[in-house]
């Protein structure tokens, strides 16, 4: 939430930053005070206590506060050294290039010097250590340090300056958009307090009160967006169908759908006969049989006269949904057309036709949906398949190709449910918490790279009975964006090449032009590759009951989450599967991690594990827009006030019990962010 009263003020007109410096802050996204004030610092140093020379740990950084004890010696290329000592031992001060220092020092002086404490043959020592004397601490010693981004042209002092004029230039009576009786009854801190001590806290108390205030402003800000675009759909009228009976879609089904998918129909269906546009989420692990929902719905709707549009994000997972909806919907002779880009003008010509003649019950596609040339004769529901790749104006441009319609949205990455209270406020939500019965449990390893050659025999093995295999890296090929020791797709593909001798290896990734990516997938679907070598492209959606085993190379730089997510792509035909997660670092903090996917096989109890341990949020990091959920258990406020926000943002525009201007503002800010992704 920006900070008002400075809207428009240049950054050049701060003392000290210039045209160049004020290009520099452009780069990073800053370009007035309001947004200085927003650009929050990365990290902490803290120099507030001092250690003694005896406790100093190797390669740990702290501050010392230290007598000088000899005099300074001029070492080779304008090297200063000397050694400094406290009551429980000395170390070595060593300056490189600063031979100016060798006039600063004076034995007995006593200073406090910050710096990596270095364990060498002649003990202890700090290598160009900051300083200051030990009676003047406090500018650079005896405080919590502010750590920022930088760029070209910027040093961390250069950011520092600016961010303090720019707090100074706050209006006295500064407040945001949380109403005054919101703040005391969840104890929150001023928001000026809170800026202030964001970027210079006095103690890490007020940093996390500070940060504590801000994640809740921010939250409010969104849940007020998120009221918006709910108030946009909540007066819409929608076709209001018959009352629904699915007893005869069941009946055709040669499997008994679970309870949770049964719930799920008829919540939507409860949404569909309602009269309102339904704008419903339906949510559920991987494998608990979301398209059987969706099929049940379309089947509704065509009861009631109505024509529906499915949505996928790829023309792989629009063909394998089009084979799916099409035998759904068979028995009942309803007609499904495929829509994507690729498609030839005739058969494209052939399923637009049968759309708008209202021949066609059903239209699964790509983006190709949304263009301008597809109309419908009664198009009643529309459909989208993985939420998240998908944004609000998407949703809507397809729903505007008809009349009240009803929108379903789809999604496979459990998250849990307060999250999805929020972050999917626009839309009820529905969750499929059951898997169908029969489904193999995926058995899981987290193994070094030292298993490498154990699992080449392994592969041999299974390829050998038909089977197929996933190889997931986290890059594409070697550069600045991966760090050492990545297992690289290309690289790693074409040494799967050489080992598995006589064993049909392919690979994709996202750099690929999205139909040669697709041939490739379609000949992994159709068998004609053994072992597939890809990047989380292949993390939702892809269907091939004939993989059986996923590996997934530096598996500990994956969430949890996605991790399962890519674990599901096998697992789904009647054969045991295997997933071997390989970690490129073996730390305990990484085992630990990797424990949890080990040994759990339910989508929500591992999103709950993903979220306690990297936290809801880059509150503080370097994405400080979009949807910023902090840990809200750590953060010591009750889910509670959430919902007091959703019920303050459903009056809010319309009451004049508080000035809502600066919520407005903060709310409108949020809602085009929304509406832009």
């Amino acid at each position: 939430m920006a900070a008002g009263g400075a809207q428009g003020a240049q950054l050049q007109y701060l003392k000290g930053i210039g045209e160049a410096r004020a290009r520099a802050f452009a780069r990073l996204g800053v370009r007035s005070i309001p947004e200085l004030v927003n650009f929050f610092p990365r990290a902490y140093e803290d120099r507030t206590a001092c250690r003694s020379v005896s406790r100093l740990v190797d390669g740990e950084t702290a501050c010392v506060r230290c007598t000088v004890t000899s005099e300074c010696v001029l070492m080779a290329h304008g090297a200063v050294r000397f050694t400094a000592a406290d009551a429980t031992g000395r170390m070595s001060i060593i300056f490189f290039n600063q031979s100016w220092l060798a006039r600063k020092f004076r034995r007995g002086d006593e200073y406090v010097f910050y710096g990596k404490a270095h364990l060498g043959k002649y003990g202890m020592s700090f290598a160009n250590p900051l300083f200051e004397p030990a009676g003047e601490a406090g500018r650079v010693t005896g405080r919590i340090v502010p750590v920022y981004r930088l760029t070209a042209g910027l040093k961390q002092s250069d950011v520092e300056r600016a961010v303090r004029q720019a707090l100074d230039r706050l209006p006295v009576g500064f407040e945001d958009a949380i109403p005054a009786r919101v703040a005391e009854e969840y104890s929150l801190c001023s928001a000026r307090y809170a800026y202030e001590n964001i970027h210079f806290p006095e103690d890490m108390r007020a940093l996390a009160l500070a940060r504590r205030r801000l994640v809740f402003s921010e939250l409010f800000a969104l849940v007020c967006a998120l009221a918006l675009v709910r108030g946009e759909d909540a007066g819409k009228p929608g076709a209001r169908f018959a009352p629904a009976d699915f007893s005869a879609f069941t009946a055709s089904l040669p499997f008994k759908p679970t309870r949770a998918q049964l719930r799920a129909m008829g919540e939507c269906a409860g949404d569909m006969s309602s009269g309102r546009a339904m704008n419903r989420l339906v949510q559920g692990d991987v494998g608990c049989g979301k398209t059987l929902v969706a099929a049940a719905l379309i089947w509704y709707a065509a009861q009631n006269g109505c024509q529906s549009a499915f949505m996928a994000p790829t023309e792989l997972l629009a063909e394998q949904h089009y084979a799916t909806l099409s035998g759904f919907l068979a028995p009942f002779g309803l007609k499904a057309v495929k829509l994507t880009g690729s498609m030839g003008a005739r058969a494209k010509r052939e399923a637009l036709d049968a759309l708008a003649s209202g021949e066609a019950a059903l239209a699964v596609g790509t983006h190709a949906l949304i263009s301008g040339g597809v109309s419908f004769r009664r198009l009643g529901l529309v459909v989208t398949d993985e939420q998240h790749r998908f944004g609000v104006a998407q949703r809507s441009a397809l729903a505007e190709k008809g009349e009240s319609v009803h929108v379903l949205v789809m999604s496979a990455t459990p998250i849990p449910r307060t999250l999805a209270l929020i972050i999917y406020g626009d839309l009820d939500v529905s969750i499929i918490d059951e898997l169908p019965p029969g489904r193999e449990r995926v058995d899981t390893f987290a193994v070094t790279s030292a298993y490498h050659e154990r699992l080449n025999n392994f592969i041999l093995r299974l390829v050998g009975e038909g089977r197929q295999v996933f190889v997931v890296c986290p890059a594409i090929e070697p550069g600045e964006e991966a760090p050492p020791k990545t297992v690289t797709a290309g690289e790693y593909a074409a040494r799967l090449g050489r080992e598995l001798k006589g064993v049909r290896v392919g690979c994709v990734h996202g750099r690929m032009k999205a139909r040669e990516r697709d041939a490739i997938m379609s000949a992994f679907t159709a068998g004609d590759i053994d072992v597939l070598v890809s990047t989380t492209v292949i993390e939702v959606g892809v269907d091939v009951p004939n993989a059986t085993i996923m590996v997934i190379y530096n598996a500990e730089r994956f969430g949890l989450s996605q991790l399962h997510q890519l674990r599901g792509r096998v697992g789904r035909g009647d054969k045991q599967s295997y997933c071997f997660l390989l970690m490129g670092s073996d730390t305990e903090v990484a085992r630990a991690r990797l424990s949890v996917l080990k040994n759990n096989s339910d989508g929500f109890a591992i999103a709950e594990s993903d979220l306690k341990m990297r936290g809801g949020g880059d509150f503080m990091g370097t994405r400080q827009s979009g949807h910023v959920i902090g840990d809200l258990k750590n953060l010591r406020f009750p889910v509670s006030a959430i919902f007091t926000a959703k019920a303050i943002s459903d009056d809010a525009f319309s009451s004049a019990a508080f000035d809502t201007s600066e919520l407005r503002r903060a709310a409108m800010q949020k809602y085009n962010e929304l509406k832009d992704v």
